[in-house]
Formats: C-alpha cells, sequence, structure tokens
C-alpha cells in the first residue's frame, strides 16, 4: 500500500456468512488483500479490502468519480470478489465505494443490522442471479410483422389479392401501419418472454433501458433488460424454456443475450424483488 498521511480506510465489498473463507479469493481495488471481517462467530461477516485513506478520502472519490479510467478497474475489481463469494454461497452486494474508518466501524455495522443482514443471507442463498438482455432487429421483425399482428395480416392478404393499382396502395398502407404496429408487438412480445420465464424464477426485475453502447446497437435495440433469481432445481426448466423462446422467436427479428450467475446485484434488497 503506498504510504499515507491519513489512516486507512476499510472498504466492504459485501456481506457473507461468517465461515467463508477468503484463502482462495481474488484481489481486491488496488490488488489489495481481501480478507473477512466477523463481529460475532455465527454473525454475518464482511468483505474488507484496507485501502490507502488519502486515494479514498471523500474529496478525492468525489472527484475521480466522473473518470472512466479510474472507475472503470475498480468496478472490475468489486465485480470480481463479489462473483468469487457468489460463487462460494450466499453474498449481499454494496455499493462501490462503501468505506469505513476502520474494523471497529464495520463490526458496529454488522451488529447494528444482523438480524436483516442474515434474513437477506437466508434468501440469498436459495438461488443465483442470471441476466438476459433481448434485443429487436427492426429489419428482420418489419418482413414477418403480420405474421404477429392479425390487423396487418388483413392488409396483407388484401394486397396480395389487389389488382396491381390497388395492391401499390394497400403496400404503402402496409409499410405505414407496421412502423406504427413495431412498438406495440414488441411490447406484447416481451411481455410474453418474461410471463414464460417468470414461473421457474423465485423473483425477476425488469429494469430500465440503459443508454447503449456500440456494441449493443450493433445487436440491435434494446427492449428488454431483466434479471431473474433461479433456484439451482429450477435452472433446467428455466433453460428449457429460454431455448424454446429463442427458436420461436430468434429468426423472427428477436436476439437474446443470457448471461450468468451474477452476485445478486437486483436481488439483495427486498424492494428490488420483482415478481
Amino acid at each position: 500500500m503506498a504510504s499515507s498521511t491519513t489512516s486507512p480506510v476499510w472498504y466492504v465489498y459485501g456481506v457473507v456468512p461468517a465461515n467463508l473463507s477468503p484463502a482462495a479469493a481474488p484481489t481486491g481495488l488496488d490488488d489489495s488483500e481481501v480478507r473477512v471481517q466477523r463481529s460475532d462467530d455465527d454473525a454475518p461477516a464482511a468483505l474488507v479490502s484496507v485501502l490507502d485513506g488519502d486515494r479514498y478520502a471523500p474529496g478525492a472519490i468525489e472527484s475521480t468519480s466522473g473518470d472512466v479510467d479510474w472507475v472503470s478497474p475498480r468496478a472490475v475489481a468489486h465485480d470480481r470478489v463479489l462473483t468469487w463469494a457468489s460463487d462460494h454461497g450466499a453474498v449481499v452486494p454494496l455499493p462501490m465505494f462503501s468505506l469505513f474508518s476502520g474494523d471497529d466501524a464495520v463490526r458496529a455495522m454488522l451488529r447494528s443490522r444482523s438480524t436483516e443482514l442474515a434474513s437477506a443471507l437466508d434468501r440469498l442463498a436459495r438461488g443465483r442471479e442470471y441476466a438476459l438482455r433481448v434485443y429487436r432487429v427492426d429489419s428482420e421483425l418489419l418482413d414477418v410483422l403480420p405474421d404477429f399482428s392479425p390487423r396487418l395480416g388483413e392488409i396483407a392478404a388484401t394486397a396480395a389479392a389487389a389488382s396491381p393499382g390497388q395492391r401499390y396502395l394497400l403496400e404503402r398502407k402496409l409499410e405505414t401501419e407496421k412502423k406504427a404496429e413495431l412498438r406495440v408487438v414488441t411490447q406484447r412480445l416481451v411481455d410474453e418472454i418474461v410471463d414464460a420465464l417468470a414461473p421457474h424464477a423465485i423473483s425477476h426485475v425488469r429494469s430500465p433501458i440503459p443508454r447503449i453502447t456500440d456494441a449493443d446497437a450493433a445487436r440491435g435495440v434494446l427492449v428488454l433488460n431483466a434479471a431473474f433469481f433461479v433456484a439451482p432445481a429450477s435452472l433446467n426448466v428455466f433453460q428449457r424454456t429460454l431455448t424454446t423462446l429463442v427458436e420461436r422467436h430468434g429468426d423472427r427479428g428477436f436476439r437474446f443475450d443470457f448471461t450468468g450467475p451474477w452476485p445478486p446485484y437486483h436481488f439483495a434488497n427486498e424492494a428490488n424483488r420483482g415478481a
């Protein structure tokens, strides 16, 4: 650790069962050692690193929090530690830069929230988090949109049977109606996807659509950003259901991106749980 003119700070990644061994834990922020800070023998414990007090003073963090090059490796390290912990049992993730003045302050937090954290660990031990993103490829979906919309299907059938002059007008109308119907069909299909998967998950959350990156834009328009909390015993049927959805819609204008397991970022707090 670099020399510091102030006392070091205790960085808490998350809360874990007291019996978790840190022996094989990855390095944390700034390649620091990750340790398990316990308060009482059977009470929840914290995954912590001791960091430089100058570098992680409130003012220093505030001044660098907008610097992607500074935040990004620390976000990767934060996630790396939590992913390791979730691979070994339940973990309650804490937000980045959850800082404490020392081990006494960490123990005080663990004791004051002992009942709440123990309950959360018990709940989170029942499953793992998986992420599902669905993208819409407009050039493909517009071609098959009449298959999803009886109204468009009727216009398409009428156009196919019409005289050349009428057909031109009906086809122009069909193209206009397709653009108006695109959002309606998309929402209905997204709802159907979630409704098909939700019975096989303990909980689920539909999150706001984030700002699109260049990589995402190349896949299409992001129309679903969801997380599912799935019990191990239900994972196979969840994946089979998802496979059926991919086979049904994957070549008809939709792309599926399924990843995980992840730390339970969306399900650590009761208020974040969906049903």
